[in-house]
């Protein structure tokens, strides 16, 4: 007997949904992409050019958006006469030093949390992951405080160091669970042939890796974002590109072009990164979703 295809047909609420999941998508991309569009467009106008109305009848102000002529010298306003070449090193040191830092303790500490049973366990979980969900306002004039009597203020070790102190417990709370999910018999057997906790330790470190790597972006991410504690525990001289960048709004004069080309120079390496990482991202954030 000859096979016959079976043709399914979509009712009529499965088509209404896919057009709306359409719009959505489009409505979706539209929302996030547009902003970042006119900025990267309007760092290279001209003050006069960015602020010209469209023509009559151009209600989307397609045509005069993109007609104008090119110019570098809100860039090279920033690197030239702002020093922004020094903000960029200074955001990258302080994140990189905090996710570098986050990291390496986070991962001993979650690592002993998730394999040694101790009296008060839970408690001094829920105690390291409380202090992550306490607001940064609530604690920004006790740690001014102590970190001016320590003379950390305006330096990049106290930028560093208060990065460390929000992401220090996140990276517990994340990497604990990725620990769990690693079967306990592989350390085991490697402490049965002679290695030691640490050497025990080493060897899963390469099961946890895209874990890892996903909470160094993580990090990176929200060191970089940072205003706050770059504005108050940075200000002077580890001043970073977000403190920079809200500088160029001046009470007799606003740099709209420079605003935009500082919010290129931001916003653009971490795109780039979450692009270039983005499948070893997904996989760190999913690791242990589903237990076999």
């Amino acid at each position: 007997m000859a096979s016959r295809d079976v043709v399914h047909y979509d009712t009529p609420a499965q088509r209404v949904l896919r057009v709306l999941a359409v719009i959505f998508v489009i409505f979706y991309l539209a929302w996030t992409l547009l902003p970042f569009l006119i900025m990267f467009v309007s760092s290279f106008k001209d003050l006069l050019e960015a602020f010209k109305l469209p023509a009559v009848g151009d209600w989307m102000g397609i045509g005069v958006f993109f007609d104008f002529t090119a110019t570098t010298k809100h860039y090279e306003t920033l690197f030239q006469e702002n020093n922004f070449s020094r903000y960029i090193l200074n955001s990258l040191v302080a994140a990189g030093g905090s996710a570098v830092i986050s990291v390496i303790f986070g991962s001993l500490a979650a690592y002993s949390l998730s394999r040694v049973e101790f009296r008060g366990k839970q408690d001094l979980f829920f105690w390291i992951i409380s202090t992550r969900m306490a607001p940064v306002v609530a604690v920004m004039v006790p740690l001014f405080a102590i970190f001016r009597s320590l003379d950390l203020v305006g330096t990049l070790p106290g930028l560093i160091l208060a990065y460390t102190t929000f992401n220090l417990p996140f990276a517990i709370w994340i990497l604990k669970g990725f620990f769990d999910n690693v079967p306990y018999g592989i350390e085991e057997a490697q402490m049965v042939d002679g290695a030691t906790r640490f050497q025990a330790f080493r060897s899963i470190l390469p099961l946890v890796a895209p874990g890892i790597g996903a909470f160094i972006v993580l990090c990176i991410l929200f060191a970089w974002n940072d205003f706050l504690f770059a504005a108050i525990i940075g200000s002077g001289g580890a001043k970073t590109l977000p403190v920079a960048t809200r500088e160029l709004v001046q009470p007799q004069n606003i740099q709209w072009g420079a605003i935009m080309a500082a919010g290129v120079v931001t916003t653009a390496p971490m795109m780039l990164l979450g692009l270039v990482i983005r499948k070893y991202l997904v996989t760190g954030l999913t690791m242990g979703a589903v237990k076999e």
